[in-house]
């Protein structure tokens, strides 16, 4: 089924407002509200979702190739396996930001058995994940 993810959003003529962020969408664990995107706006350089990491949840090994991510964590506890092999690791929890640099290897889980993990997500790329790959920990 393909879904609208025009269907909320109003265009102003230079602003466009979506409202309530309709269904989600998942990608690789995580649970996405449709957000903005060149999906459904006229972005050219950037995309913002909301994602939700249900308990236990994790956002298995990838890269992104070509664009920078930012987060801000606004509810759970999480860590990110990062580098290569994806060796080191850092916790973060509601209130951090995070910043992550093209290419940089990287796994998310949600560290809470009861608890899902709600963040804000921006990118550089107005394509959400159309430039995302797998990453293979052992390649390394």
């Amino acid at each position: 089924m393909t879904v609208d993810l025009k269907q909320h959003v109003e265009d102003l003529g230079g602003i466009s407002i979506l409202h309530g962020g309709g269904e989600g969408r998942e990608w690789n664990g995580i649970q996405y509200n449709h957000g903005m995107s060149s999906k459904n706006v006229n972005a050219r350089e950037l995309s913002m979702n909301l994602a939700t990491i249900p308990p236990n949840g994790v956002a298995y090994a990838h890269i992104h190739v070509g664009f920078e991510v930012m987060l801000y964590i606004l509810a759970g506890r999480l860590r990110h396996d990062f580098g290569p092999g994806l060796r080191q690791s850092v916790i973060n929890e509601a209130g951090d930001f995070i910043f992550i640099e093209p290419g940089v290897p990287h796994e998310v889980v949600n560290l809470s058995d009861t608890e899902e993990v709600r963040a804000v997500v921006a990118r550089s790329s107005a394509d959400e994940w159309d430039q995302i790959i797998t990453y293979d920990r052992h390649s390394e």
